[in-house]
C-alpha cells in the first residue's frame, strides 16, 4: 500500500500547531470546494483534504499516525503498519489502514465520505448614505458568480454597526449548515456631513450680512427642511444644535442623536459694479 502523507496535504510542516492545521485546511477547502471550484480535480482534491483533516485535526489519532509514519516515509512510498497498529482502532487488514484511522473521526465508519464542518462567515463593508439611516432602505448586492441578495437596512443604523444575515455565508461541507454574512455599516463620504455615533454634524454656509445682523435660514438637512434663527454677530465655526435631529432611535427605548449645524460664512464674488461698489463701502467703514 502507499503511503498517505496528510501534513503535505494539508501544505503544512510536521511540527504544525493544531492552528495552524486548522487554518490551512479551511483556505484550501474554501479553494477546492465543489460548490465553489472552477479547478478541474476539485471533487478529488476535496476528499484528499477531508481525509488529512479528519486524522490531522483530531488529536488522538494524529498522535496514531504520527507514531506510525515517524517521519520516514514520503508520499506514494510503500507502507506496511506494525502488526499491532489496530489495538486501539477495532482491527482491520494492513490495506485498510489509512480508511479506518479516518473513518473513527467523528465516530464514523467508512470515513471517505468525510465530515460535517459549518461555513465560513464572510464580513464585508457595506456602504449607505446617511439618508438610509435616517429613512431605512433596501440593497442589492453581489456575491460573487452571479449571485445577489437583497439586504434590508433597518432605520437607525450607525457606522460600525454590522448586519447579520444568517446562512448567507460560505457553504457547509457535506451537508452542514452554511456560514453568516457580516455586513460592517459604513457611511458614504460627503463634504456636507459628518456623523459621530448618532450625532450628525452639517456644514451650512451663510452670507456676511446674516452672520452679522442674524435671522432666519432654511436649511436642508437629512430628515427634512427645518427654518434654523442665526443669531446676530455670528462667526464660522458656531454650532446651532438641533435636539432629536441626528441618526433616529434604532428601536423605542433608545434615543436619537442631534443635529449640530456648523456656520461657514461665505463672501458673495465682487463680479459686477454695484457689487464691488458695496464691498468698496464696507471696507472704508468697516474697514480691517
Amino acid at each position: 500500500m502507499e503511503y498517505k502523507d496528510y501534513y503535505a496535504t494539508l501544505g503544512v510542516p510536521k511540527t504544525a500547531s493544531e492552528d495552524e492545521i486548522k487554518k490551512a485546511y479551511r483556505k484550501l477547502v474554501r479553494k477546492y470546494h465543489p460548490d465553489v471550484s472552477k479547478e478541474a480535480d476539485a471533487d478529488a482534491r476535496t476528499k484528499e483534504l477531508n481525509e488529512a483533516y479528519g486524522v490531522l485535526g483530531d488529536a488522538e489519532k494524529r498522535a496514531a499516525y504520527d507514531s506510525l509514519g515517524s517521519g520516514q516515509y514520503r508520499a506514494g512510498q510503500e507502507f506496511r503498519p506494525p502488526p499491532d497498529w489496530s489495538a486501539g482502532f477495532g482491527g482491520g487488514s494492513a490495506e485498510d489502514f489509512f480508511a479506518d484511522l479516518f473513518a473513527h473521526v467523528g465516530g464514523q465508519r467508512g470515513g471517505r465520505q468525510g465530515f460535517r464542518m459549518r461555513g465560513e462567515d464572510i464580513h464585508a463593508v457595506l456602504e449607505i448614505s446617511l439618508h438610509d439611516a435616517y429613512h431605512g432602505a433596501q440593497r442589492e448586492i453581489s456575491l460573487g458568480r452571479e449571485r445577489t441578495l437583497k439586504v434590508n437596512i433597518p432605520k437607525g443604523v450607525t457606522a460600525g454597526q454590522q448586519l447579520r444575515l444568517g446562512g448567507q455565508g460560505q457553504p457547509g461541507m457535506n451537508g452542514a449548515e452554511a456560514g453568516d454574512l457580516y455586513l460592517e455599516i459604513a457611511f458614504q463620504s460627503d463634504d456636507r456631513y459628518r456623523a459621530e455615533g448618532r450625532d450628525v454634524y452639517e456644514k451650512v454656509p451663510i452670507p456676511p450680512w446674516l452672520a452679522a445682523l442674524g435671522g432666519e435660514r432654511e436649511v436642508s438637512t437629512p430628515s427634512g427642511r427645518v427654518t434654523v434663527t442665526v443669531p446676530p454677530n455670528s462667526q464660522s465655526g458656531r454650532k446651532l444644535r438641533l435636539k432629536g435631529r441626528g441618526i433616529p432611535a434604532a428601536n423605542s427605548s433608545g434615543m436619537a442623536g442631534d443635529l449640530y449645524l456648523i456656520l461657514e460664512i461665505f463672501a458673495p464674488p465682487a463680479d459686477t459694479p454695484a457689487r464691488r461698489a458695496l464691498y468698496e463701502q464696507m471696507q472704508r467703514e468697516i474697514g480691517g
